[in-house]
């Protein structure tokens, strides 16, 4: 009986051992899989060799090969890797496994220094960790040049550091060299604007950024973005000292070592970027997207105005000529409405033009203007329409049709605001007497006399000024038909009532500036780099902003050489730099009531320092990487 139940146990047993055997088994898989797994790699790859051999001597081969210990993929090669001397045939780089291979198509000059700069582009396969500043060197002759020149290049007009320009060195000192010769050597900026120039022999050097958009090493193209440096680059060298640490463990160092080490100079080499301005003078386009109004856009800025004659209509007084400051973009509005229904304006156009000499000389086209838009023409059968009504039936008016009109009056003025008018066409004529301010006194509405007139700018906006006082309420009205257009309309009536802020809503921000020219203004910016208020720097170095909301600034200062009160650029035939431009380097935040003085020295901070980071929209690559890996992990995160 025994025995029949020990066999009965074991057959049960083989039956089930099988299960749960399987059952173990698909669980560990399972486990296998956890995305738990080991610690991050943050180990970049490393190089162990190459053919030719790093810092090879007399080398004849135009093929590099480059070894590391894990495989490793190429970001952006076209962009990151640099060649030097450059080539003028693109060098065909690939990544293949754990190796990158290098084909220089240009012939190898002799008793030359080869660098091929890879920067941050080589990274491992899996984590993506980038081996940065690494730069491979051989020589065609019995040495390798090993100088140095670095620094930075930032965008003149608000210290914006620039990635991926190329900056070279001349040993031709003449400046013609920058228009006709590719560089000796070169470099390329990274996210931070930093470049290293490497394998610079000893000698005097002339040192240029610029945007290379034919890729030919050389400034022959007006819209290109370029940078100069108004003093010889000498390349040196000097030894210096630094201390290494020995550690037991993570925890408990050892001792501290003194090591010398070999370092190039210059390092600090600061370039500001520009384009220069367009002096070619052309018709871009003309066009007449409604029939009242034309408009003729120029690639230049210009003194005069283009001599407009009509071929099939009189041009004398027919238009109300609408332009901005530059003279580049000019809008002609059709006073007469018989010749805007016209469905084709035929005209001559004179003006300057640029010729293949670079000469300003006088060109006529002859232009015949459709509009995209045609003419609604009245209805011919309206009248019989209205002829159908039924008996007794009275006609409806039709509804008038006002000059429209926008009108900037906040409720809650500002103490330093005003009012302004915008119209969507230009006015014919206007009545300032029917146009109305009053303050409230006590109980009672009074009448106040006040500043109005045309934007200085904008033809068709109008601005009416007044030193408000701080917690009074006023009331802005227009009789009817105050404003006519130049097409017949008018205006309604308008009423806006409006109380001016307290001063206690407001700080105030006096900056005492030192080393600045004498015709400087301050700009104070908001948090998107956007100019909220302008001052001059006085003679006593003050600038003053008053009535300020509450909130973060920054501010930028501008060297005005010409005293023109705007940023100007360079130019580089005439040896000119762009206007100098500096940060205060701090973010500032007030609150309301507070009255401070600042005191800013413009050169005490260097200027690749100044433009505080959270202003800038170039970020360092490392800081976009550390986010995306920080946001694939919390990814991973919430999936588990």
């Amino acid at each position: 009986m025994l025995q029949f139940e020990n066999q009965k146990i074991k057959q049960i047993v083989r039956k089930v051992l099988p299960v749960v055997t399987l059952g173990v088994m698909l669980y560990s898989c399972a486990s296998i899989g956890r995305p738990d797994g080991g610690p991050e790699d943050m180990t970049p790859p490393r190089f162990i060799g190459s053919t030719p051999e790093a810092g090879a001597l007399n080398n004849k081969r135009t093929k590099v090969s480059l070894m590391f210990d894990e495989f490793i993929k190429l970001e952006k090669a076209t962009e990151k890797v640099v060649v030097s001397p450059p080539q003028i045939q693109q060098p065909e780089i690939k990544a293949s496994g754990k190796r990158i291979q290098v084909n220089l198509l240009d012939s190898l000059k002799p008793n030359t220094t080869y660098t091929i700069d890879f920067s941050d582009a080589i990274v491992d396969n899996n984590e993506g960790n980038p081996l940065g500043n690494f730069a491979f060197t051989f020589s065609t002759g019995t040495e390798i040049d090993t100088m140095e020149v670095a620094g930075t290049i930032l965008d003149a007009s608000n210290l914006e550091p620039i990635k991926g320009m190329l900056v070279g060195l001349h040993s031709n000192l003449n400046d013609s060299a920058f228009n006709k010769l590719p560089f000796d050597r070169v470099a390329r900026t990274d996210s931070r604007g930093r470049f290293s120039i490497r394998g610079v022999a000893p000698g005097k050097y002339r040192i240029y950024g610029l945007m290379d958009a034919d890729q030919n090493f050389a400034f022959n193209q007006k819209s290109e973005m370029i940078a100069f440096h108004d003093s010889l680059i000498i390349p040196r060298m000097e030894e210096r000292i630094r201390m290494d640490t020995a550690w037991v463990d993570s925890l408990t160092y050892d001792t501290i070592v003194e090591k010398k080490y070999m370092h190039y100079l210059p390092d600090d080499v600061i370039l500001r970027a520009f384009k220069e301005l367009n002096y070619s003078q052309y018709l871009i386009k003309s066009e007449r997207l409604v029939p009242q109004k034309f408009t003729f856009y120029f690639a230049g800025k210009a003194d005069t105005l283009p001599v407009l004659k009509g071929l099939n209509f009189d041009e004398k007084d027919a238009f109300v000529i609408e332009k901005n400051q530059r003279n580049d973009t000019i809008h002609y509005w059709v006073k007469d409405s018989l010749l805007f229904k016209q469905d084709t304006l035929a005209m001559s156009l004179t003006y300057l033009y640029t010729d293949t000499l670079n000469q300003l000389v006088p060109r006529t086209d002859t232009l015949n203007l459709v509009s995209k838009q045609k003419y609604k023409k009245e209805d011919p059968d309206q009248d019989k329409k209205k002829k159908k009504k039924k008996k007794g039936e009275e006609d409806e008016p039709e509804p008038t049709k006002f000059l429209p009109v926008n009108v900037s009056a906040p409720s809650s003025m500002d103490v330093y605001g005003y009012i302004s008018l915008n119209f969507e066409e230009p006015i014919a004529s206007y009545d300032t007497a029917a146009i109305h301010l009053r303050q409230k006194v006590d109980t009672l509405w009074k009448d106040i006399p006040f500043e109005f007139e045309q934007d200085s700018v904008n033809l068709k906006k109008f601005n009416l000024y007044y030193d408000w006082e701080p917690t009074l309420e006023y009331e802005f009205s227009v009789d009817s038909t105050a404003f006519h257009g130049i097409y017949g309309l008018f205006t309604d009536k308008i009423k806006q009532g409006f109380k001016v802020r307290s001063e206690d809503e407001y700080f105030t921000l006096h900056f005492n500036v030192t080393g600045a020219d004498s015709l400087a203004f301050v700009e104070l910016l908001d948090a998107q780099d956007k100019v909220v208020r302008k001052r001059r720097v006085e003679k006593n170095g003050m600038v003053d902003f008053y009535f300020l909301n509450p909130g973060k600034y920054a501010a930028r200062l501008i060297n005005d050489t010409n005293g023109n009160g705007e940023w100007d650029t360079g130019d580089f035939a005439k040896g000119i730099q762009p206007e100098a431009v500096y940060y205060y380097p701090t973010i500032l935040e007030y609150k309301a009531l507070w009255e401070v003085t600042q005191p800013w020295d413009i050169h005490a901070t260097p200027v690749d320092k100044q433009k505080p980071d959270e202003l800038k929209k170039q970020k360092p690559d490392e800081d976009k990487k550390k986010k995306d890996r920080n946001r694939d992990r919390n990814n991973q995160n919430r999936r588990r």
